[in-house]
C-alpha cells in the first residue's frame, strides 16, 4: 500500500487548496487598501475545506521557501459564518497570538500547537473561547505560553533599559473546558502547576507529560476510570510513580521511555515493575520503555531465547514479565535498550536497533515530538543503507523526508538525513522510485540546503543530487538549484570537496538545457562566478577538476547563447584564456574546454570583431597544429577560424599574421585529421555549421564544415544523419557542390555526406506493411 500511495498522483482537493494558496488574491481573496486581504463575501466554505487551507498554509510556510506567508492570512477565518474550522495543526513560529485571536469566534474541536514559541499568555486567554468545544489540545513545545509581560510598578529610569520583563501566569486553569479529551502538555514550562490546571477536566482519556519533572503524580488516579494513554517521556520516575500507574486499570498506551543521553536517571526498571504492569494494567496493547537501562535480568536463559522460530507468542517471550500477557502488544518501545536484540519479543511492531524494521518503526514513532530520538534512529537507518540493502526502500524514503521536513532548524537531523538520501537514491534502488517520490527528495534536498549553511549538510545535499538524472530532473525546479549552487560557489571560504561537486552539478545543469534557461541562468551571474572560480585556480596555479569543470560549464552555457558569450568577453574571459594556455601548456583536456567555449563566441558575428588581434589570431593558429585531446584542440581552434574568415579579407584588420598564410595553415591542419575520429563534442543543432556552405568568400570554412557534417555523419549516423536532414543540411550541400569557387576536395566531400545520409534514410525505411 505504501508503494501505491507514494506513485498515486495528488488528489483535486490537495491540488485545488494549493494553487488557492499560492494564487489567494486571484482565488478566493481581494486586496483591501493593497494590503490587506480580505475573503470574496461571497464566499462560504465547510470545515472540511477552511481545515485543509489552514493546515497546508503552515506546511507551505514551513517547507516551501518560495511560498511567500500572508500578515492577515488567520483574518479569513475570523467569521464562522462563511468559514468553519474544526481540526488545525499550528507549527513553530508560523504562529502568533494574533492569528489565534483572529480565529476566536470559531468552534474549534481539535487544536494542536507544537513548539510554537511566540505564543504568550494573551494565547491562553484565546484558549478559553475555544473551551466549550475544545476535545483534543496540544501544547507541545510551547515554551512562552504560561508567560506574559508586565510592567514593573513606579516606572523611572527602569522603563527606558527594561521596559517589560516576562512574568509566569499562576491562575489559568482548565476550567470550563468541559470536553477536553486528549491533552499534550510536553516540554511545558517549570512552575506552573500542572495538577492544579488539570483538576477541573471531569474525564481525561489521554495525557502527555513529556520532559516534565514532577515528584508527584498522585493526582492521576483521579482518572482512573477514564485515561487511556499516558505518556511520560524523560520524566524522572519513581517507586511512587510505578504505584500511581499501577493503578491506572484502563491504560492502553503507556510510554515512560527517556532519552539515555539527555541526563542522569536515577531509576532503574525492574522484572518486579514490568510485572506489575502487565498484572494491573489488563488492557495494555502499546508500551514505550526505550533508553531504560534494566536493573536485573528481565530476560530468560539463552539457550532457550534461541529455540525454535521467532514468536510473537507471549508464552514464548524471551522477555521474563511479559509471558503474563494475554495476547501480544500491537507495539513494543525497545530503542536503545538490551532487550531489542531478543529473538522472541511478543508485539507486532518493536521500535529498536536490531534491524530495518526496527529503526524505521523507531523513527515512525519518534519523529513529531523527539527528534533527538530521531536523528539516532536516521543514522542507524544511514548505516543499513550504506552497508546492507534496505528492504523496505519506499517507506524508509517517506520517513526520512517526513524528518526532514518536519525538523528543517535540527542540525543534527539535517546532517544524518541529507547522508541517508544519498544512499536511499542511488542506483540501485532507482528503479523502484516514482517521479513523485523523487521530487520530494529534490524539494526537501533543497530545502536542506537553503536553511542549512553547514559544510556537511551542504555536502550531503550535493551528492544527494549527483544520484538524479540532470538536468532532466532538476528541471521543475531548475532556477532554484542553480541559484543555490551558485550561492555556494561564492562563499569567499569553500570547502574544497563541495566546490568540485557543486561546479561538476553546474556544469551538468547547463548541458542540453534550452538557451531560456541558458540566458536565466547567465543572467543570475553563473559566467562571473565560474571566472572568478578560474581566476583563483590560476593564482593557485593549480589546474584540477574545478579548473576543467568551470571551463566546461562556460563552455555549455555560451552554446548558442550570445549574451552568455558577450559576458564572457566582458568579465575579461580572454585574459583568462590566455593567462590559462601560458600556465598550463600541457592541460589537454583544459584546452579543449576552453576552445569549445571560443568557437561558442566566434559563432556570434557581433562579438568576432573582439577576437580579430594579433595575440589571439596567432594563439589560434599556433593551436591548429595542437594534437592534444586527438583532434578537438586543432578542430576547435579551426572552427573559430572558420567563422572569423567567414566575415571576409575587409574585416581582417590586422597586419600579422597574414590572412593567407592563416588560411594555408587551416587547409593542412584539416588535411592531417582522420575522418574515423570519435569525437569528445555534441551538437544539438547544425545551424552554426551550415551557414558556413552557402559562401564562396572563404572556400576553407566551407571545407572545414563540410569536413565537420562528413565525420560526424560517418562516425555516429543515428545521430546526426537525421538532424542533418531535418535542419536541411542536404539542399546546401548539393547548392555548394554547384558552387564555382568551392574546392573540388569539399565538392568530393559534400557527395559523401549526402551518400551516407540517402543510404541512412533508406536502410531506415519501414518496409513492413
Amino acid at each position: 500500500s505504501l508503494k501505491m500511495a507514494s506513485d498515486s498522483p495528488e488528489s483535486l482537493m490537495t491540488l485545488c487548496t494549493d494553487y488557492c494558496l499560492r494564487n489567494l488574491e486571484g482565488t478566493l481573496c481581494y486586496l483591501l487598501d493593497n494590503e490587506t486581504l480580505r475573503l470574496h463575501p461571497d464566499i462560504f466554505l465547510p470545515s472540511e475545506i477552511c481545515d485543509k487551507l489552514v493546515n497546508e498554509y503552515v506546511e507551505l510556510v514551513k517547507t516551501d521557501s518560495i511560498f511567500e506567508p500572508h500578515e492577515s492570512f488567520f483574518t479569513l477565518f475570523s467569521d464562522p459564518r462563511s468559514t468553519r474550522l474544526a481540526r488545525i495543526h499550528l507549527r513553530e513560529q508560523i504562529v502568533q497570538d494574533q492569528d489565534l485571536e483572529a480565529i476566536r469566534k470559531q468552534d474549534l474541536v481539535e487544536l494542536y500547537l507544537t513548539n510554537c514559541e511566540k505564543l504568550t499568555a494573551k494565547s491562553l486567554q484565546t484558549l478559553v473561547s475555544f473551551s466549550h468545544t475544545l476535545i483534543s489540545l496540544s501544547l507541545f513545545g510551547c515554551c512562552n505560553i504560561f508567560y506574559e509581560e508586565e510592567n514593573p510598578g513606579g516606572c523611572e529610569d527602569d522603563c527606558l533599559v527594561n521596559p517589560t520583563r516576562q512574568v509566569l501566569v499562576k491562575d489559568f486553569t482548565f476550567e470550563g473546558f468541559s470536553r477536553l479529551r486528549f491533552l499534550n502538555l510536553g516540554r511545558l514550562i517549570e512552575g506552573v502547576n500542572v495538577e492544579t490546571l488539570l483538576r477541573p477536566l471531569a474525564s481525561l482519556a489521554a495525557l502527555d507529560l513529556s520532559g516534565i519533572q514532577l515528584n508527584d503524580v498522585g493526582f492521576l488516579t483521579q482518572w482512573k476510570d477514564s485515561l487511556v494513554s499516558l505518556v511520560l517521556y524523560n520524566m524522572d520516575l519513581s517507586e511512587e510513580h510505578i504505584q500511581v500507574i499501577a493503578q491506572l486499570h484502563k491504560l492502553r498506551h503507556l510510554d515512560i521511555s527517556r532519552d539515555h543521553l539527555s541526563s542522569y536517571y536515577k531509576f532503574k526498571l525492574t522484572r518486579r515493575v514490568l510485572n506489575l504492569f502487565v498484572e494491573n494494567l489488563v488492557n495494555l496493547t502499546s508500551l514505550d520503555i526505550s533508553g531504560h537501562t534494566m536493573l536485573e535480568n528481565c530476560t530468560i536463559p539463552s539457550m532457550e531465547e534461541k529455540m525454535g522460530q521467532t514468536s510473537i507468542e507471549p508464552a514464548k517471550s524471551s522477555i521474563a514479565p511479559f509471558r503474563g500477557l494475554k495476547r501480544p502488544l500491537q507495539f513494543l518501545g525497545l530503542f536503545e535498550t538490551s532487550l531489542c536484540r531478543l529473538t522472541h519479543i511478543p508485539a507486532y511492531k518493536v521500535s529498536g536497533d536490531k534491524n530495518e524494521e526496527q529503526v524505521l518503526n523507531a523513527i515512525e514513532a519518534y519523529t513529531e515530538h523527539r527528534p533527538e530520538i530521531t536523528s539516532r534512529a536516521i543514522n542507524l537507518l544511514f548505516d543499513i543503507a550504506r552497508i546492507e540493502r534496505c528492504s523496505q526502500l519506499l517507506r524508509a524514503l517517506q520517513l526520512v523526508i517526513t524528518a526532514l521536513k518536519c525538523h528543517k532548524d535540527d542540525k543534527n537531523i539535517q546532517v544524518t538525513g541529507s547522508a541517508a538520501l544519498f544512499y536511499l537514491t542511488n542506483s540501485e534502488y532507482r528503479m523502484e522510485q516514482s517521479v513523485k517520490l523523487r521530487r520530494q527528495v529534490i524539494q526537501v534536498v533543497l530545502n536542506g540546503m537553503e536553511s542549512y549553511q553547514e559544510v556537511t549538510v551542504q555536502r550531503n545535499c550535493c551528492l544527494t543530487l549527483c544520484n538524479f538524472s540532470i538536468p532532466e530532473e532538476l528541471e521543475f525546479q531548475y532556477r532554484r538549484v542553480n541559484e543555490l549552487l551558485l550561492n555556494i560557489l561564492n562563499q569567499s571560504r569553500q570547502d574544497e570537496s563541495i566546490q568540485r561537486i557543486a561546479v561538476h552539478l553546474c556544469n551538468a545543469l547547463v548541458c542540453q538545457v534550452d538557451n531560456d534557461h541558458k540566458e536565466a541562468v547567465g543572467k543570475m551571474g553563473f559566467v562571473m562566478t565560474m571566472l572568478k572560480l578560474i581566476q583563483k585556480k590560476l593564482a593557485d596555479k593549480t589546474c584540477d577538476q574545478v579548473m576543467e569543470f568551470s571551463w566546461s560549464a562556460l563552455w555549455n552555457i555560451t552554446d548558442e547563447t550570445p549574451d552568455n558569450c558577450e559576458m564572457f568577453l566582458n568579465y575579461s574571459g580572454m585574459k583568462l584564456f590566455l593567462e590559462c594556455l601560458k600556465e598550463f601548456p600541457e592541460k589537454q583536456e583544459l584546452h579543449r574546454n576552453m576552445l569549445g567555449l571560443l568557437g561558442n563566441v566566434a559563432e556570434v558575428k557581433e562579438l568576432r570583431p573582439q577576437l580579430m588581434t594579433s595575440q589571439f589570431i596567432s594563439v589560434f593558429s599556433n593551436l591548429l597544429e595542437s594534437k592534444a585531446d586527438g583532434i578537438e584542440v586543432s578542430y576547435n581552434a579551426c572552427g573559430v577560424l572558420s567563422h572569423i574568415m567567414f566575415d571576409g579579407p575587409e574585416a581582417w584588420g590586422i597586419c600579422e599574421p597574414h590572412r593567407e598564410e592563416v588560411v594555408k595553415r587551416m587547409w593542412a591542419a584539416i588535411q592531417s585529421w582522420d575522418i574515423n575520429s570519435r569525437r569528445n563534442i555534441n551538437y544539438r543543432s547544425f545551424e552554426p555549421i551550415l551557414r558556413l556552405l552557402p559562401q564562396g568568400i572563404s572556400p576553407v570554412s566551407q571545407h572545414w564544415a563540410t569536413w565537420a557534417l562528413y565525420n560526424l555523419v560517418s562516425v555516429y549516423p543515428d545521430k546526426y544523419c537525421p538532424l542533418l536532414i531535418k535542419e536541411g543540411g542536404i539542399p546546401l550541400l548539393k547548392d555548394m557542390i554547384e558552387m564555382a569557387s568551392a574546392r573540388q576536395e569539399t565538392k568530393e566531400m559534400a557527395r559523401k555526406v549526402i551518400e551516407h545520409c540517402s543510404n541512412f534514410k533508406e536502410e531506415n525505411m519501414d518496409t513492413s506493411r
